[in-house]
């Protein structure tokens, strides 16, 4: 078998190379998968390297040295145990009590959204739901949240929902009828929201790069969306739960909360749930991953046209010929990597 025919990313051996090729033809490994800092070896998601490291079925020198200078948080190997301290200082974030302000007494909830702070291209949005229908099952978006990339507020207010609150879930949202009494009807909320991200710029001509339009990063974006009856479109939207690498190994999503303990090493979502401690988590993780650095490309993207005979199968024989590193050389992601919104602005 020997290394001819070894995946130079994740170590996988074939028999033939020919099945090396079509492993990497439908792989897409690439250089922004999370890697081992101590074998290199490319792993899916954070959690596939995290079993590497740590296990259950560990790789032992790898094991060994991340025991002894790797972060249990970003899964970095260090130099040293000094400067492995020195890391985790900065790099074990710390919850912003700013929502404190905004739950004392139920005062201070500010829903008009700031147009000092719109210069923002990055904004975070979580919502809470109440339950509508005969068994209070049917999510309803009763309070919303919108913050900027340094965490500030920029529109936080109650909803009121289209259909009968049949269900308030206190104990989970702390929403009372009388809050969202008065409260500002859901399509104005949504109007709002939509013309602050659209910025200006028709819904229709927002491109992934470039023009006006603002970054929206959320958990489970889809739902909460769907829940404020609004359009936004993907190209412009980051959501953690579907972000491949801080995915499950299965492709399952994590939740929030899990992901809040493991990537920023902190508690979230203990009690009564705050929008803005979820958004505060959600653009923490984002701006993580977003300041990754990982080698640059002119074409980052396996759908990129300039990609698409990289591994074509009438290339099979001259594919056949390189070696396991030429050919994960122009491998490439099938995701959009938020290390690229870096590289945009």
């Amino acid at each position: 078998m020997g290394c001819r025919n070894k995946c130079a990313a994740c170590y996988r051996q074939f028999n033939k190379k020919e099945h090396l090729v079509e492993h990497m033809r439908i792989s897409y490994h690439s250089v922004h998968e999370p890697m081992c800092g101590v074998c290199k070896k490319h792993c899916r998601s954070f959690e596939s390297l995290r079993e590497h490291l740590i296990g259950p079925l560990p790789k032992a020198e790898c094991e060994r040295i991340f025991k002894e200078r790797g972060c249990d948080v970003c899964l970095t190997i260090l130099g040293s145990r000094s400067s492995l301290r020195a890391h985790r200082e900065s790099c074990i974030s710390r919850p912003n009590n700013n929502g404190l302000l905004y739950r004392m007494a139920n005062l201070g909830i500010q829903d008009e959204l700031r147009i000092d702070n719109s210069r923002g291209r990055v904004i975070a949005l979580a919502c809470k739901m109440v339950g509508g229908g005969s068994d209070g099952s049917l999510d309803l978006c009763a309070r919303v949240c919108l913050i900027d990339e340094h965490e500030r507020i920029l529109f936080h207010s109650y909803i009121k929902p289209n259909l009968p609150v049949t269900n308030y879930r206190y104990e989970m949202t702390g929403i009372r009828p009388e809050y969202l009494r008065d409260a500002m009807p859901l399509r104005n909320v949504s109007r709002k929201i939509q013309e602050f991200l659209c910025n200006g710029e028709p819904i229709w001509q927002i491109r992934s790069k470039g023009g006006r339009s603002r970054i929206l990063v959320g958990h489970g974006l889809d739902h909460d969306l769907k829940c404020l009856e609004m359009e936004y479109p993907a190209i412009k939207m980051r959501d953690t739960a579907k972000y491949p690498p801080l995915m499950k190994t299965s492709k399952l999503s994590n939740s929030l909360k899990y992901l809040t303990k493991a990537y920023l090493g902190y508690d979230i979502q203990n009690g009564v749930q705050d929008p803005y401690e979820d958004c505060v988590a959600t653009m923490k993780l984002y701006m993580r991953m977003k300041s990754q650095f990982h080698k640059k490309e002119n074409y980052p993207l396996a759908n990129d046209p300039q990609n698409k005979n990289n591994f074509a199968s009438w290339r099979q024989n001259e594919l056949e010929r390189m070696t396991p590193e030429q050919l994960l050389d122009f491998s490439r992601s099938d995701y959009y990597c938020w290390c690229l919104d870096s590289q945009d602005y």
